[in-house]
């Protein structure tokens, strides 16, 4: 049985840091990202790793903050955070594809965590 399970949300201030986990289960995975969802919002991509890790992709809204990476002898990617703002309030989602490609879109996804939960106040 797949598993995605997201862990590290929580309630910070704005300018902190936060290390987001996704242990993975079940199978081996392609590429694996970051989504997240603000309340009254669509889910919107935050970025995308290759398998290898050698690929990367990121929203404009987090490039130069957030840096994600993967460790694929424990089947975890990682989402770390920095200055974080309030507009960085959502529920972060991690999801996995079967095929390769660092993709940004919902639908290219197949398997889907049950979220985390990140506040950022002001």
């Amino acid at each position: 049985q797949v598993q995605l399970v997201e862990s590290g949300g929580g309630l910070v201030q704005a300018g902190d840091s936060l290390r987001l986990s996704c242990a993975a289960s079940g199978r081996t995975f392609g590429s694996m990202g970051w989504f997240r969802q603000a309340p009254g919002k669509e889910r919107e991509f935050v970025s995308a790793i290759s398998g290898s890790g050698s690929s990367t992709n990121y929203a404009d809204s987090v490039k130069g903050r957030f840096a994600i990476s993967r460790d694929n002898a424990k089947n975890t990617i990682y989402l770390q955070m920095n200055s974080l703002k309030p507009e960085d309030t959502a529920v972060y989602y991690c999801a996995a594809r079967q095929y390769p490609g660092v993709l940004g879109t919902t639908s290219s996804y197949d398997y889907w965590g049950q979220g985390t939960q990140v506040t950022v106040s002001s």
